[in-house]
C-alpha cells in the first residue's frame, strides 16, 4: 500500500492510500472461504456451494469489509509510526473520486486530516502565578457551627407565628356571605407556610397569628395552580370551582430550632468523644475546612496556570475547516448552526486539553489503580461533607467509592480529577507562587468573576 501525506501548512493535513489488489486479495479470500463453510445455500450441503455463487452472493461486501479495515488499520500505523497529532478522526476528503468496488482492483482513497498545532509549554521558576491561601477566621468557623447546629435541629411547638414556621389548621370552603359552604372542601391539617406565600396582600394576613386564630383567606390569590391543587387536594381541572374565600383556624404551630451547641452536636458531627468541648469542636471544623479549602484553591491555581500558559503562547492557529466537518459528523442532528455558536468554545477547550497532555508528559505524571480509589474515597468524603456527615466510617467511604468506580462515565472524571490534584502538585513546585491571603467570601466572588 502506498501511503502519501502532505501538510504543506501544518495543521492541514491530506493523506492519499493507494490500496493494491495484493493488500487484501488474500484476506477476501480467506473471509470468503469462513462464510462458505456456514453458508447454508438450497442445493448444496454446508460448505459445498461453489465459490463462484458465493463471491456473486457476497463478494463485494467482503471486499469492501476488508479494504475498509486495512485501509484504517494502515492509516492509524502511519500515523503512529510517523507521531502525527491527529485532532479526531480522519474524514474523508471532499475531493474524494467515487471508487466502484465491483469492478476495480486498484483503489485511492483519501482522507482530511487535523493536526494539531505546533508549540511549546515551558515553566519555570520565572513564571509568576496568583496562589489563594484563605483564612480560616472565627467568622467562617462561625457560620459552620451555625450550618450543624442548623442541620441537627428539631421542629419545636410554638404559639405565635414568626419567621418560617409552619402552620396546622382546619380550612373550610366559605360561601359569598362568609358561611362555611355546604358541600365544599373541607380539610383537616392543611398545612401553610405563610413566608412563601408571594401575595403581598394575603401574607400579610398571618402577621401576629396565633394558636386557634381563625383567618380568612384566598387560595387563589396566594399560590399557583399546583400549589392551589395541592392545598385544598383537589385536580387542577377542579380549581375553577373554588376560588372564593376559606376560613383557616390554626391547630398547630411548628418551628424549626437550632441544635444547641454542645457535646451532643460536636458527637453528632464527628463521633463520640471526639471533641471534648467547644474549642476543640471549632479546632476539628478549622481543619476540615481548612482541607476543604485547599482544594478549591488549588483548582483556582490551576485555572490561573491555564489563563497564564494560553497568554504565553498565544492564539494558536487550527484546521477550523477540517474541524468544523468533524465536529458536524458527531453532531448531525443538530447542524451547522450548532458548530458554529460552539466552535468558539470547543476550540478553547482543545487548546488547553493540548496544552495539559504536554504538561503531563513533562512531568511524569501517571495515573495507578490506586490513584483512581483514592480520589474517589476523597470525592465520597466531600459529598458526605456537604451533606453535614463528617464522621463517615473509612469502610463506608471505600464501599462508597467502589460503587462509584463502577461507572464508566464516572472512572473517566476520577482520572481527569487524579491528573489534576498530581499535576497541580507538580506545577507548584515549579512556577513562582504569589501568595494571597484572602477571606472566603472575597475567594467566592474571583470564582464568580
Amino acid at each position: 500500500m502506498k501511503i502519501v501525506f502532505e501538510n504543506p501548512d501544518k495543521v492541514n493535513g491530506l493523506m492519499t492510500l493507494t490500496v493494491e489488489e495484493s493488500d487484501y486479495a488474500a484476506q477476501v479470500d480467506k473471509q470468503l472461504k469462513e462464510y462458505r463453510k456456514k453458508a447454508n445455500i438450497p442445493g448444496f450441503r454446508p460448505g459445498m456451494a461453489p465459490m463462484g455463487l458465493i463471491k456473486k452472493q457476497v463478494g463485494t461486501q467482503a471486499k469492501m469489509d476488508v479494504i475498509n479495515k486495512v485501509v484504517g488499520e494502515e492509516m492509524y500505523k502511519y500515523v503512529q509510526d510517523n507521531k502525527i497529532q491527529m485532532l479526531g478522526q480522519p474524514i474523508p476528503s471532499e475531493n474524494q473520486v467515487p471508487q466502484d468496488l465491483e469492478k476495480d482492483t486498484t483503489f485511492t482513497f483519501v482522507f482530511d486530516i487535523a493536526v494539531a498545532p505546533e508549540f511549546e509549554v515551558k515553566l519555570s521558576g520565572h513564571d509568576k502565578v496568583d496562589y489563594y491561601n484563605i483564612v480560616v477566621d472565627d467568622a467562617l468557623i462561625d457560620r459552620q457551627v451555625d450550618m450543624f447546629a442548623s442541620r441537627s435541629g428539631s421542629y419545636v411547638k410554638a404559639e405565635t407565628c414568626e419567621g418560617n414556621d409552619i402552620l396546622l389548621g382546619d380550612l373550610r370552603e366559605l360561601d359569598a356571605e362568609g358561611n362555611t359552604l355546604e358541600g365544599g372542601i373541607t380539610l383537616s391539617e392543611a398545612r401553610i407556610m405563610p413566608s412563601y406565600i408571594a401575595n403581598a396582600e394575603q401574607k400579610n394576613i398571618f402577621d401576629g397569628c396565633k394558636l386557634g386564630d381563625i383567618l380568612t383567606i384566598n387560595p387563589r390569590a396566594m399560590y399557583t395552580d399546583a400549589e392551589m391543587a395541592a392545598l385544598l387536594k383537589v385536580e387542577k381541572d377542579q380549581l375553577a370551582a373554588h376560588e372564593g374565600n376559606f376560613s383557616y383556624q390554626i391547630t398547630e404551630i411548628s418551628r424549626y430550632q437550632k441544635a444547641e451547641v454542645n457535646q451532643a452536636l460536636f458527637d453528632s458531627v464527628y463521633g463520640e468523644g471526639v471533641c471534648a468541648d467547644e474549642a476543640a469542636f471549632r479546632a476539628k471544623i478549622a481543619e476540615g475546612v481548612k482541607v476543604q479549602l485547599q482544594s478549591d484553591t488549588d483548582f483556582k491555581f490551576l485555572q490561573d496556570v491555564r489563563a497564564h500558559i494560553e497568554k504565553k503562547i498565544g492564539t494558536l492557529t487550527f484546521p477550523d475547516a477540517i474541524l468544523k466537518r468533524i465536529m458536524l459528523a458527531s453532531n448531525e442532528d443538530k447542524g451547522a448552526e450548532f458548530v458554529e455558536k460552539n466552535y468558539e468554545a470547543s476550540i478553547k477547550q482543545l487548546t488547553w486539553h493540548l496544552i495539559k497532555e504536554q504538561l503531563v508528559a513533562a512531568h511524569q505524571i501517571k495515573i495507578e489503580d490506586e490513584d483512581i480509589k483514592a480520589t474517589a474515597v476523597e470525592a465520597a468524603r466531600v459529598q458526605f461533607a456537604q451533606y453535614g456527615m463528617n464522621n463517615v466510617p473509612t469502610e463506608y467511604l471505600e464501599n462508597y467509592a467502589q460503587e462509584m468506580m463502577k461507572n464508566r462515565e464516572s472512572i473517566d472524571g476520577l482520572v481527569d480529577r487524579a491528573i489534576d490534584v498530581k499535576l497541580t502538585t507538580a506545577l507548584k513546585s515549579v512556577v513562582k507562587l504569589n501568595e494571597k491571603e484572602i477571606t472566603l467570601d472575597e475567594f467566592n466572588k474571583l470564582m464568580e468573576a
